[in-house]
Order: structure tokens, then sequence, then C-alpha cells
């Protein structure tokens, strides 16, 4: 079988893949991040009432039309407790922030344009009409759509939701992912492991990028080598109703990968595995149905490349989330050499240079199973099927690991 181009598999992946649309209602303090699945309409006008927008005095803007003016306070309109009464001609109401407005005033005069006399005050600078009133409803009114669906539910958009009086919204169901790790040899950590054995790592970056991308996670645990034990774990997964299984090694067919075999025989179509890309040839996809099948290397690094790569666009689709950007241009500090058949991620470090722009320096060694040179790099330096040697101080494609370090 020839091996697929990265970009192919990808697209071949999301093709199928449709947005989660069950919903689901929460507690607003429980909606950061979700995705609305209704339009979030006001329960309330706001502002309910013609309301200032500083300290000052309310009054008729008739009745100070120049400075000079001297008018009567007769009360005052507090955040909470309004003025009961009614400005009248000549009269005044000291207010404050955010206070009622009191009926028959239309304006505020600042506090410090005015000048205190006995038993009210004198008018130091010309009113405008309707200055400092904030409107009734001049933010949105009972009733107005002001969230639409499918919007993402951040700070700013949890603070206008609040203001609107929902104390719960309608949002669509996170994507539910189940993660199976197999392997004769794997323990978990806190083990001691013995002659022939390690300790399983994948699940917990495979499953922490899982939930950073918007899902839910199921974890199916570590199971060996084993086809019953194997399809057990599976068909755990199908009655939870997961929306992608994601199987962590043995997804190739060695005598001893048993994972593309047993999930063949419980039923799964396969779709496509081999890409090439390096690491992480072995990927596996396939679907029971509508769940979909990701068969990730069992090396961490190839399972945590081929995560970034498919998993999370799929995620983020399911989710209705947009797609995380980690694309960037950066200058390469060293010549990379002409590239073979296989799209290479290389692990890498950023640096700034001296004028204050973005340096990448790859790591001496690449390994698949090295997981501490990925944890110390940055981004993924991506040298193309067949790309020539790139000279030093080159601009360089690269795949951000935290997509906010550039800013």
């Amino acid at each position: 079988m020839n091996l697929l181009p990265v970009a192919e598999a990808l697209s071949r992946l999301l093709s199928r893949a449709n947005p989660v649309a069950v919903s689901e209602t929460l507690p607003l303090a429980e909606a950061e991040g979700r995705v609305l699945a209704v339009d979030l309409k006001a329960g309330l006008t706001q502002p309910p009432f013609n309301a200032s927008a500083m300290d000052g005095y309310a009054l008729r803007r008739e009745d100070a039309p120049e400075p000079g003016a001297v008018l009567k306070v007769i009360g005052t309109s507090a955040a909470g407790h309004g003025f009961g009464g009614r400005v009248g001609k000549g009269e005044a109401v000291r207010i404050f922030t955010g206070a009622p407005v009191p009926p028959g005033a239309d304006s505020v005069l600042l506090q410090e344009d005015a000048e205190k006399t006995d038993g009210g005050i004198k008018t130091n600078f010309p009113v405008r009409q309707g200055q400092h009133v904030r409107p009734r409803g001049q933010d949105f009114v009972e009733g107005e759509a002001v969230l639409s669906a499918g919007t993402v539910l951040d700070f700013s958009r949890l603070t206008v939701a609040a203001g609107m009086n929902r104390p719960d919204v309608e949002v669509l169901r996170r994507p539910l992912i189940a993660i199976l790790a197999t392997g004769d040899e794997l323990l978990p950590p806190g083990s001691t492991p013995g002659p022939s054995q390690i300790i399983a790592s994948n699940t917990f970056g495979v499953a922490a990028l899982a939930r950073r991308a918007g899902a839910d996670v199921l974890d199916l645990g570590i199971v060996p080598d084993d086809k019953a034990r194997i399809t057990a774990a599976i068909d755990k997964a199908r009655d939870a109703k997961v929306d992608v299984i994601v199987t962590l090694g043995g997804a190739s067919v060695g005598d001893h990968d048993l994972v593309q075999a047993t999930l063949i025989e419980a039923g799964m179509q396969l779709d496509f595995w081999r890409i090439a890309m390096r690491p992480g040839k072995p990927l596996m996809v396939g679907s029971f149905g509508e769940t979909h099948v990701l068969g990730l290397p069992g090396n961490p690094i190839s399972s945590l490349v081929c995560s970034l790569l498919f998993l999370e666009p799929l995620i983020r689709k399911l989710a209705s989330l947009p797609p995380v950007r980690r694309e960037a241009m950066v200058e390469a500090t060293v010549t990379l050499r002409a590239n073979d058949h296989r799209q290479d991620y290389i692990r890498a470090r950023l640096s700034k240079s001296a004028a204050g722009g973005w340096l990448v320096e790859p790591f001496d060694k690449q390994d698949s199973s090295m997981m501490k040179t990925f944890a110390r790099s940055d981004c993924l330096i991506i040298r193309p099927p067949h790309a020539p040697e790139l000279p030093a101080g080159a601009p360089c494609p690269v795949m951000l690991l935290r997509p906010d370090l550039l800013v």
C-alpha cells in the first residue's frame, strides 16, 4: 500500500466528520469554552431604565442651556435607591453612576461642572440634550437574540449572558473520546517494571490534548495483546456511544500487532493506514458507522505528533470549534538537509534574534521514543516531501506546540 500524504489523510478524516448535534443545559458557571446550541435571547432589557453614566445632577436640559443656571436640588438618586418623585422646572436631583434618571429629567450635569449654592446648584458649563444618560435598552432589549448558535462562550460572552439574566445555557455536548492503550509490556505510572516492561505514558498526553481540544475522555486503561480483551474494551467504548475511539500502539500488521485485525473483525471499516510522515507512519483511520477510529502509533512522540495533526482537528470539527492555528514561519539557524518522500516533523526550540525576530533550531536527536526532547521543544519544523536543502537564515515553516508562543 502506498503511503498517504499528510494533507490528503487529514482531508479524508475530516470529510466524514459531522459535528455533534446533541445538546445539554449547563449552569452558566460551568459553560466556559462551550458552544451555544441555540440562539441566546435576553431575559430582560438592559439597562432597564434610563441610567446615569456619571456622578452629577439629573436635570432638564431646557433649564440649563447656558452656564449660570441656578437649580433647586430636590432629592437624591443612587444605584438601587432611585428618586421617587419627578423633576420639574428649575429643579435637579443629585445622582450617582448607575442610578435611574428620574422622570422629567433628560440630562446629567457632571458634579465637577456644578457649584453648590444654598439649597441648590449653579451650572458652570452648558448642558447637552441627553448627556451622560444611558437610555433604557441601549445594550439589549428583552427577547433580543444577543448571542447566536455556534458561539463559543468565553469570558466576554459569559458576562453578557449573565447580564441577560440567563442562569443556564443550552450548549452542544462535548465529543466523547475513548482512549485504549495496548501492549503486554505496558504498566501504569507508579508500577515497578519487570525486565521486559515499560511505563505507559501516551494516554496522559493524548487525553490532555483531547480535553484541551474540546472533548471529554473515557480512559479504557491498558489492555494486553489479546484479541478477546481488546474486543471487550472496544465493545465498552461502543456501548458508551463515544464519538472517537483512539487506540495507542499495535495498529500495524506485525505478528504482535493485533489492534487493526481485531477492530476489523469487530466490524470496523478501515479507511486508510500508513502515512507519508515521520514520525507517525503507522497511523490508522477507520470507523464503526458514525464512530471514528484513530489508531495511533505506540512510540510516544509519534503518538503525540499524530494527535496534533489528526486528533485535534477531528475533535475541533466534532465540537463545532474553530481550528487551532499552529503554523508559523521563522528563520532557520542551521542548514536543513534535503528531505525524502515522507513529511518530517522535527522537534525544535525557538529563540529571539538580536533584531527581535524568531529563530528555530532543531534538536540533534530525533528518535520517536525520546519524550524529554519533545517536552523541551517549542515547535516542530515541517519538512515537506522531497524538500530541497534549506540554508541557514532562510524562512522555515513550523508547527507550534503552544499556539500562543509567538503572540
